[in-house]
């Protein structure tokens, strides 16, 4: 067995190119998906200010773990942002907001161990449901999380877009 290209780390919020990388990740995956549509309604710009959102601890609980290059530190191939979340009657679960790998880079794993690390870190926040939301369009997406367990259980339309929400049960561990 020959040894991952990749190690799995937290994102440094004190690291500009650890930020700006996860912000292009988070725009280029809505490109991907939504098209033009996706660009013009989330430039750089605005997936960065909901990335520094999404890290304020005085407004959520959340991780951002990255892929890097076990020969460069500084060389991300991917990210994946998890954070606790909790449904209109007030139940908690892990949401997996965002998982991004770069073009040259899928299919070798990267995405698999960022999902897995996710769910461990949220396991680890007591969460008993792991959960995402996509574009119905985003088959790749929705394969990944079938092959790790989820269902689709949930469909819905926000903003003109078919979504599908994938939830999975996570077990405690100990």
């Amino acid at each position: 067995m020959t040894a991952p290209t990749f190690v799995l780390r937290a994102l440094d919020p004190t690291r500009e190119a650890d930020l700006a990388w996860v912000a292009q990740g988070m725009h280029l995956t809505l490109v991907e998906v939504d098209g033009e549509q996706g660009r013009a309604t989330w430039p750089v710009a605005a997936t960065r200010q909901r990335l520094e959102e999404l890290l304020d601890a005085g407004r959520h609980v959340a991780q951002v773990f990255l892929a890097v290059s076990a020969v460069d530190p500084a060389a991300i191939a991917g990210h994946t942002i998890v954070r606790l979340n909790a449904m209109p009657d007030g139940r908690r679960y892990g949401l997996v907001s965002t998982t991004y790998v770069a073009p040259a880079r899928r299919r070798s794993g990267i995405a698999d161990a960022l999902l897995d690390r996710g769910e461990a870190w949220l396991r680890a926040q007591g969460m008993a449901e792991a959960a995402t939301w996509t574009s119905a369009a985003n088959v790749r997406l929705i394969r990944l999380y079938e092959k790790h367990g989820y269902a689709v259980t949930e469909r819905g339309d926000k903003d003109g877009s078919a979504m599908v929400r994938l939830t999975k049960p996570l077990p405690v561990t100990s």
